[in-house]
Order: structure tokens, then sequence, then C-alpha cells
């Protein structure tokens, strides 16, 4: 479904420091930290980003094509209205980040923690999430179009006013808290309708008594 980062492959280690608007093509990130740094606008082009945190750091507006992140921390990280195209993400932990508006193709997040990330309003296509945590995120009014939770926990995950379309909920353990009315056009299976199934119930107002 989802597609990877890096074609070729980044050849040529960063040095320096990120700024905003700045380009940076076929690059090494490895074993840095990035913390309380503006680089809004930017643009990533099959990059490798690894062992690296970002604390506190605004990446807003920010495009990423072919991008390859692994074992990097994202600590309340403003990563609102940015654009993420043919990446993939995986052992990386993502907390308090600001994530709204963001635009999402061909993405895998393979185990990976998510905890407290705000997607409210953010179009997700063809995005894949592997063997994830997701710890209260907000899904609130965002465009879900073939997406996968495949071994994922959702703990506390916001559904409110997300348009589902082709969004494969098997094999993951749903800790749904809001937005029951928005699963129309997602896929369970009978597990997971039994284990819904008393919410679904409150949620429409259905007394079981027997």
């Amino acid at each position: 479904m989802a597609g990877g980062g890096g074609s070729a492959g980044p050849v040529v280690p960063f040095t320096g420091g990120l700024e905003p608007e700045g380009d940076y093509d076929g690059l090494l990130f490895a074993d840095g930290a990035f913390d309380e740094v503006t680089a809004d606008r930017g643009r990533f082009l099959d990059c490798t980003f690894g062992n690296v945190s970002f604390g506190g750091s605004s990446l807003r507006k920010c495009r990423l094509v072919d991008v390859t992140i692994g074992d990097t921390r994202f600590v309340a990280t403003d990563l609102a209205e940015t654009t993420w195209q043919d990446c993939v993400m995986a052992g990386c932990a993502l907390a308090g980040v600001q994530a709204y508006s963001a635009s999402l193709a061909r993405v895998t997040f393979r185990d990976c923690k998510l905890d407290s990330v705000n997607f409210r309003t953010g179009t997700l296509t063809d995005v894949a999430f592997e063997n994830c945590l997701l710890r209260d995120v907000d899904f609130g009014s965002a465009r879900l179009r073939r997406v996968s939770f495949a071994g994922c926990t959702l703990a506390g995950a916001d559904f409110t006013k997300v348009t589902c379309v082709d969004v494969d909920l098997r094999g993951a353990e749903l800790g749904i808290t809001a937005g029951y009315e928005s699963l129309r056009g997602a896929t369970i299976d009978s597990v997971q309708l039994v284990a819904l199934a008393p919410r679904l119930a409150q949620h429409l107002g259905i007394t079981v008594a027997d």
C-alpha cells in the first residue's frame, strides 16, 4: 500500500544547522540533535534520518519526498501543514506532535510510538501503520483513504468527523473513544465487532437487556 523512501539513498553526511526554506537533497542526517530549531517550509528530497531528535522544533509546511526516518524522536514538534510523499518512518517516537492539516501519501509508519499526535483535518492516502502504538491520537475531521492499521494498538483514538474510504482496521486493537459514526467505510473483523458492540450500542442509544 504505502511506498518506501529513498530511491538511491543519500551519500552526503549533513553538517551544519537547519534553516527556514532550506533545500536538502540526498543527505544523511545521523546521530544528531535538531532541538528548538525553526526550519519551516524546508524541502527534503531523498534524505535519510537516523537516531536524530527534534525537540520543540518547528518544521511547519515542510515537504518531504522519498525520505526514510529511523529511530528518531519528535517531541513537541510542529509538523503542521507538512507534505509527505513516499516516506518511511521506522522505530520512531512522536509525542505531543502537531501534524494538523498535513498531507501524507504513500507513507509507512513501522514499529512507531505515537503519543498525543494531532492529525486533525489532515489527508492520509495510502498510509500504513504497522505494529504501532497510537495513544491519544486525534484524527478529527481528517480524510483517510486506503489507510491500514495492521498489528497496531489504538488507545484513546479520536475519529470524530473522520471521512473513511477503504480504511482497514483488521488486526488492530481498537481503543476508540469518539467518532464511531465516522467508521462508515472502514473494515473490521468479527472479533473487533464483538469488542466494539457495547460502545456502538451506547452511541446509538440502544439498551441491551436480557
